[in-house]
């Protein structure tokens, strides 16, 4: 079980609910010791008196700030103690405000924030309850390891969470950070439409196991692999072209590259081609707009995944094509299931 790294209370008007902060996350990463080539040797850091070059002992350093011109003001623990808020063990709370006004670049660290005994257990789980049924987030300071944090305290299924935060002063204003910024220019309408598909084709419900970090995997089997006496040998992954100069023509290859990609993955060889074959017949027709396009065989249009994997234009024209009614005000995904009812009913007739 692990311990709390933070004891106080939260302080709910004239209510004091004592609490403790547990972390919320463990952050993995591979590690690494310094040693000195060929050795097993570790080399360490020492604290060293940039003038003398003798190394000081912890209990002799002290903080200093810097005032310029090479002189420091001098501040004992004690002299740092005493100017702490006072309420340091607590986290009081300011206001209450709705989760969406706060922009998530003042979020730092989150921490689970539980009860510290069983009478602390009822005020929690009310504030928690009233704070759920509320839909607010309160905002609270207070004191960890000689720094006062701003806190968010937000409901995290049947617990509380507090995300430390950074203060107003600690965001810096993009327009004065960012050199080169985005133009005036409004994007031209084809390639903001083609760009919109490209964001569906890669849209996908939040599910965060899917993602890994690759990097610490493959380090980690680089280690097995070396543990193990296996010659290690490296090569460079092939670089894909990237030089694209025309911007729609990229955003194009881009659709089709992720649309084909989740064919694969999600459909046998003989639905992938098909799905292949359906959006080509689309664009030969975009193409060559003076001729009909010859209408698709019952059968072979497009049906169940492949729908999905279409863009609101391929859906759009596919509509057009069995006579769908309403179907300029449809979005993408009205646009698919009108298709599969429409579909449906014609397999029924």
């Amino acid at each position: 079980m692990a311990r709390a790294i933070w004891t106080g209370s939260i302080s709910f008007g004239l209510v004091n609910i004592p609490v403790g902060l547990y972390s919320a996350v463990s952050e993995k990463t591979v590690r690494f010791h310094q040693l000195e080539r060929g050795t097993s040797d570790r080399v360490r850091n020492k604290r060293v008196n940039e003038n003398t070059g003798k190394e000081v002992d912890y209990a002799d350093i002290v903080k200093g700030y810097e005032v310029g011109g090479g002189q420091y003001v001098v501040l004992t623990p004690k002299e740092l103690e005493a100017v702490e808020p006072t309420g340091s063990r607590t986290i009081e709370i300011d206001d209450f405000v709705d989760q969406d006004e706060i922009d998530p670049i003042f979020y730092n660290q989150t921490y689970y924030v539980a009860p510290k005994t069983e009478a602390a257990g009822r005020p929690y789980a009310l504030l928690l309850e009233a704070m759920r049924r509320a839909k607010k987030v309160a905002i609270a300071t207070f004191v960890m390891r000689s720094k006062e944090h701003l806190a968010a305290l937000r409901v995290n299924g049947e617990v509380l969470a507090l995300e430390t935060m950074y203060f107003a002063d600690e965001i810096r204003d993009p327009e004065r950070e960012i050199e080169v910024r985005p133009t005036g220019e409004a994007p031209r309408p084809r390639e903001l439409e083609t760009a919109i598909a490209l964001i569906e084709s890669l849209s996908a419900k939040w599910d965060p196991s899917k993602y890994h970090d690759r990097y610490r995997t493959q380090v980690e089997e680089l280690i097995e692999a070396k543990l193990a006496g296996q010659e290690i040998v490296v090569s460079r992954p092939k670089e894909e072209d990237t030089n694209v100069v025309d911007l729609m023509e990229a955003l194009r290859r881009s659709v089709d590259r992720v649309r084909q990609g989740r064919r694969e993955e999600t459909t046998p060889a003989s639905a992938a081609k098909a799905g292949t074959q359906a959006v080509a017949a689309g664009k030969a027709s975009k193409s060559a707009p003076a001729k009909k396009a010859p209408a698709r065989r019952k059968g072979r249009q497009p049906q169940g995944e492949q729908l999905s994997m279409m863009s609101r234009e391929e859906l759009y024209q596919l509509a057009q094509e069995i006579n769908v009614p309403g179907r300029s005000k449809m979005n993408r995904d009205e646009l698919a299931e009108a298709v599969a009812s429409a579909q449906a009913a014609r397999r029924a007739s």
